[in-house]
């Protein structure tokens, strides 16, 4: 009998590149770049390597992002399109985003 496995994949934060990279089977697959500017983590481009696409690694790697930055105790900007796209689809962390739950 063979048994089947899935992939495993995670996401780090790389504070050295100031972004969180997301891994399939331990090789990088994308990441999502950030900008910290006081109390406020600004993502400002999100890649996913196209040999990667359609494993929802990018939905991966967005929640982990927001997950942790909100842990941390940091606002979150979006001017990445896919990260502030994840945003609209998830209310639930409105709250920490600047420009829905915070007014500046």
């Amino acid at each position: 009998m063979t048994e089947a496995t899935e992939p495993q994949r995670h996401v780090v934060r790389n504070d050295d590149k100031s972004r969180y990279d997301v891994f399939l089977d331990n090789e990088l697959a994308g990441f999502a770049e950030y900008v910290e500017v006081g109390n406020d983590s600004d993502f400002v481009h999100t890649e996913i390597d196209d040999a990667f696409a359609g494993k929802g690694l990018g939905s991966v790697l967005a929640r982990f992002a927001i997950e942790d930055v909100i842990a941390r105790g940091r606002t979150i900007t979006a001017h990445c399109p896919f990260i502030r796209g994840y945003l609209d689809k998830h209310p639930e962390y409105d709250a920490h985003v600047v420009g829905k739950g915070i007014a500046r």
